[in-house]
């Protein structure tokens, strides 16, 4: 049994990284490509470049594993059930379930390994690439510029350029935004952009500044210079921060995000603390209301009490009206802001259920391997993945939906995260249990060529 374990495992291993590289080679050279355009001609040096791609590599390695695990057992079982082998073992009186233990066994290995690398690798991997970008842009602004596209990431400027040789920026046109007293726009002949630690520098070469006062279009100033000096505050557009306290939900361990949804448990409970309040000393009534509807329905109750409250004159209406309508205000601005609370929540609650809901599908997808390659009963490359992209690209997209509906509030991440883990379970098990029993709940058919009978149809 010991031998048919290893046997069964070793089938499994080199299925499953020729399958892997595979997938990895394709998702990399589909980044690369769209990595290629931002960083081709910027005067980058090629071990920055490569630094870059590498530290990418993490997010394509978690993506392209549980669809690997689900390949190569497509591969070997199909390749087994085609070489009469899985007959030949149940001849023996090996049990389905029995030759399927091995796989599962290295389905949970996987699973093992993938959680530590979402938990431990990725995170710190996918950090120190955000901040290698903004290393990039800290030392080469420039790049963002790009010929005949406006740019409105200048805070307080639009700007455009007509051309651009190396780091000279040609025939630049600056536009002011943000400012209602007046309007101004820059147009030079050359102009640079450079960065220090807090700002940004663009210096602008013969040109004109010309502006316009936009409360009574009376006053007009039009400045020739030769030079020019634009300094621009930095901000997280351009450069990123560098503490490690600005990581986002997808740069966190899950220590890291349970703290910061507990952060926002406790902001959520001081919003709702303070409306509390606010209804008590404006209603007399201390509860808190679920939703908006309730808490207005409330105010609009209080509302036709008072106006029907012969005690109070028209001075004591008017400022209960008054506090009131206040308290209507901060009912829709709280909810607005516990709103946006639960979705940043949720936002890690996401991430959270994603570390460990994606290997887990690495188990299930084992079984379904198995069963799906005793099934079709036949091996290789082209067959597995023919069936595997089908179920993964239906698992994927559930998983997409899930995680958006999540985000929107529509269902928790628990929900939204494992459901189509929940799906694929009981199809897996629908398919094994048939397969243990030696029945076929479906057949598939694969077309079989044969040339000769083809030909003598065409004579």
């Amino acid at each position: 049994m010991r031998l048919l374990n290893r046997y069964i495992q070793k089938e499994l291993f080199f299925p499953f990284i020729f399958s892997l590289l595979i997938i990895i080679f394709v998702l990399f050279t589909n980044f690369f490509l769209r990595a290629l355009d931002r960083f081709l001609g910027k005067g980058l040096d090629i071990l920055t470049i490569l630094e870059y791609l590498v530290l990418n590599l993490a997010w394509i390695v978690s993506l392209s594993v549980p669809m690997a695990v689900l390949i190569a057992t497509l591969m070997s079982f199909g390749r087994m059930s085609e070489d009469n082998e899985i007959t030949a073992m149940r001849a023996s009186g090996i049990s389905t379930l029995t030759i399927i233990r091995p796989a599962l066994i290295f389905g949970i290995l996987v699973g093992t390994a993938l959680v530590l690398f979402n938990n431990f690798i990725q995170p710190d991997m996918n950090f120190r690439a955000r901040l290698l970008s903004g290393d990039i842009y800290r030392k080469r602004p420039g790049m963002i510029i790009e010929p005949g596209h406006f740019i409105d990431d200048l805070p307080g400027y639009s700007m455009i350029i007509r051309g651009k040789k190396g780091e000279i920026m040609e025939d630049v046109r600056i536009f002011s935004k943000a400012n209602k007293e007046s309007q101004t726009s820059i147009h030079s002949k050359t102009g640079t952009l450079s960065a220090i630690d807090d700002a940004i520098i663009l210096n602008l070469y013969d040109g004109e500044i010309h502006e316009l006062d936009l409360s009574g279009y009376e006053h007009y100033r039009r400045i020739k210079f030769k030079k020019h000096v634009i300094r621009l505050p930095a901000n997280d557009l351009l450069l990123s921060r560098r503490d490690s306290s600005s990581r986002t939900a997808r740069e966190m361990s899950v220590p890291m995000m349970a703290a910061k949804q507990e952060l926002y448990t406790r902001r959520i409970n001081s919003v709702k603390k303070r409306l509390a309040n606010s209804f008590k000393r404006t209603i007399g009534d201390s509860v808190f209301y679920k939703s908006p509807v309730l808490a207005l329905n409330a105010i609009q109750r209080e509302l036709i009490r008072v106006e029907k409250d012969s005690t109070l004159n028209p001075a004591q209406l008017r400022v209960k009206k008054r506090k009131l309508k206040s308290l209507e205000y901060q009912v829709k601005n709280e909810f607005n802001l516990i709103n946006s609370y639960f979705r940043s929540q949720n936002k890690y609650g996401v991430e959270i259920h994603k570390k460990f809901s994606l290997p887990f599908a690495c188990i299930l997808f084992v079984l379904l391997g198995a069963s799906l390659g005793i099934l079709a009963k036949k091996g290789g490359f082209v067959v597995g993945t023919s069936l595997s992209f089908g179920f993964f690209l239906m698992y994927y997209l559930f998983m997409i939906g899930g995680k958006d509906m999540a985000i929107r509030n529509l269902v928790t991440p628990a929900v939204g995260l494992w459901t189509p883990n929940v799906i694929l379970l009981v199809i897996t098990l629908y398919l094994t249990f048939h397969t243990i029993r030696e029945r076929t709940p479906l057949r598939i058919n694969w077309p079989e060529l044969n040339f000769r009978k083809l030909l003598k149809r065409k004579q």
